[in-house]
């Protein structure tokens, strides 16, 4: 008896000398996170997610200011490969990463866990130059063509040639990132870009027209991006984990509000460089509330795994691994608790029906 008297005086006295608001053995003195994008002209800055408002509205660091924990915000020009490699190397413990590379990490032996949708159901446009012949899919044929290889941009473009009765066989590929690829388009160097909503800019500039885009296609050709976390910190730092959720689901539900009036979204996100008519002109017609879900319901995991089979089929992985088990949605339930929002985004079927719509 004696003993555990002393035991408990001993834990009474370390907890005494913890810092306010510090964990026992929950307690990061930095959290290290990472962007699979850059913003134009290579500024820090992103925009179209959930993770963009919380870096934008500096809503994580005020969230562990009184833990005194440090936010490191990293923004990567390679993308989703470069992340990987930057996971590979123990320098990120979260990550903004697409459904392809963060695929191939797990593929290549990465320990991580997807926890969160942040970005989903994103559009893919097809650029060439203003005065090209090009008019589809099918001009494409022995073209040269950029893609930004590893991304998951790379994976989208095979099902939607597979769609038209193409495969990148039929193209001249160069791999080449975002801002090469817009510079190529620019000086007539390449014949078509496929990329984001970012290449309106062109076309409002008389530089490119748009020949084809994902608008009204079917939701199999849509990409898709998430909050992904190393198991080592998820793991060591459930806490930290469960509030870094927690931030993001509220940044998510303040862009679901706004949906009406979703110029204050635009805005924050235009600080990324691409204009907030391009923004709004990617999102019209499409529910803001749906895009910025970070549910993964039966609709969102049956497109992470089609991603894994594909991007076997396409021989961008050598080997299959568990799905259910690669998205650990323990912390995005609790948070959706806590929050009293577990009925608040619409959820789809496996197929993208409508099985429950939000609140």
């Amino acid at each position: 008896m004696k003993r555990l008297i002393t035991i408990l005086k001993l834990a009474f006295v370390v907890f005494l000398a913890l810092p306010a608001g510090a964990a026992l053995a929950d307690a990061p003195k930095v959290i290290r996170i990472g962007f699979a994008s850059v913003g134009v002209g290579n500024r820090p800055v992103v925009g179209g997610s959930s993770l963009s408002v919380v870096h934008g509205r500096g809503l994580l660091e005020e969230e562990f200011k009184r833990d005194n924990v440090k936010i490191e915000w990293s923004f990567f020009r390679g993308a989703g490969p470069a992340v990987n490699e930057a996971y590979a190397n123990g320098l990120l413990d979260f990550a903004l990463q697409g459904d392809l590379p963060s695929t191939i990490g797990r593929a290549g032996g990465l320990k991580t866990k997807v926890l969160a949708g942040t970005a989903i159901r994103q559009h893919t446009y097809l650029a060439v130059p203003a005065d090209s012949p090009v008019t589809s899919l099918a001009d494409l044929k022995g073209k040269k063509v950029a893609i930004f290889k590893g991304t998951n941009i790379q994976l989208a473009i095979a099902k939607i040639l597979a769609g038209s009765g193409l495969t990148e066989r039929d193209l001249r590929v160069i791999n080449m990132d975002t801002a090469t690829a817009k510079a190529a388009l620019a000086t007539k160097d390449i014949d078509a870009a496929f990329g984001g909503a970012d290449l309106l800019s062109l076309r409002d500039q008389g530089i490119v027209k748009i020949v084809y885009s994902t608008k009204s296609q079917s939701p199999t050709f849509l990409r898709n991006a998430h909050l992904i976390v190393t198991e080592e910190f998820a793991n060591k730092y459930p806490d930290a984990t469960k509030r870094v959720v927690k931030v993001l689901v509220q940044a998510a539900h303040w862009v679901s509000e706004n949906e009406k009036n979703p110029a204050a979204v635009y805005q924050l996100w235009s600080k990324s460089g691409v204009p907030f008519a391009n923004y709004k002109e990617d999102h019209t017609g499409e529910s803001l509330k749906v895009r910025s879900s970070p549910l993964f319901d039966e609709f969102l995991v049956a497109r992470y795994k089609s991603a894994v089979a594909d991007a076997k089929k396409f021989g961008l992985i050598r080997n299959t691994f568990d799905v259910d088990a690669w998205i650990d949605q323990r912390f995005l339930r609790e948070a959706l608790k806590e929050l009293n929002l577990e009925r608040y985004w619409p959820e789809f079927d496996a197929g993208g029906n409508l099985k429950r719509p939000g609140s």
